[in-house]
């Protein structure tokens, strides 16, 4: 195959432009309130009422149990149907931010439950309550737990931002289809798409190592 470099060049701004003005805007909306519908989700797992815990796992048995494509579209075209129209962004951020709340929430469930026993009854001796306790001191130390597998939920966010472009949402990998809808030149530009997307993902795992050690200089070793 023989490389438009001309083509390569004059198309490599608009798909990373693609990337900073929405892919990277959408991930970070969706991932901040995804993490807030996750935490409730967590708690509420843990709740010693089993109607409150009862619904949190049907949620996220929901969430996990189909494909992210279909809740996307369930948003964006199943909505409409009984008069709630969104759009695309509203609902892109809907779709992923109900997807990593659900998948986030036993990551976080998980990283409470890691913390010794002893640190609860810790907080309640110096006469703390549960709520207190679990604020000020489960919740930092689950954090750092929690911190690698949020990391690698937030960079799987990332690339299935490139679903939100079937439901109009004009993010990196539309502009690479619109580029080579425009060029013919698919199997290039989509090669180009693809490698915006991997230097993404690994000024974001760069990152993710810098903040574990950072988290790490507070563990006793």
């Amino acid at each position: 195959m023989q490389i438009d470099w001309q083509l390569f060049g004059d198309s490599l701004w608009p798909i990373v432009l693609g990337g900073l003005s929405s892919t990277i805007p959408l991930s970070l909306a969706s991932f901040a309130i995804g993490l807030a519908i996750a935490l409730v989700m967590a708690l509420m797992r843990l709740s010693r009422n089993p109607v409150v815990s009862f619904l949190a796992r049907a949620y996220i048995s929901v969430i996990r149990g189909t494909p992210l494509l279909v809740q996307l579209f369930v948003i964006f075209y199943g909505l409409p149907s009984i008069g709630l129209t969104l759009n695309p962004w509203p609902s892109a951020i809907i779709a992923f931010s109900l997807n990593v709340g659900g998948y986030a929430a036993e990551v976080i469930r998980a990283a409470i439950l890691s913390v010794p026993k002893g640190q609860w009854e810790a907080g309640y001796t110096i006469g703390m309550s549960r709520t207190t306790t679990l604020r000020r001191v489960i919740l930092p130390q689950a954090a750092r737990v929690s911190v690698p597998p949020l990391s690698n939920t937030f960079i799987s966010l990332v690339k299935d931002t490139s679903l939100a472009s079937l439901i109009l949402v004009t993010e990196l990998f539309r502009r690479a289809q619109e580029i080579a809808a425009f060029s013919q030149e698919f199997m290039l530009i989509y090669i180009e798409a693809a490698m915006v997307y991997w230097v993404l993902c690994l000024v974001l795992s760069a990152g993710q190592t810098r903040l574990e050690r950072r988290f790490d200089r507070y563990v006793a070793h």
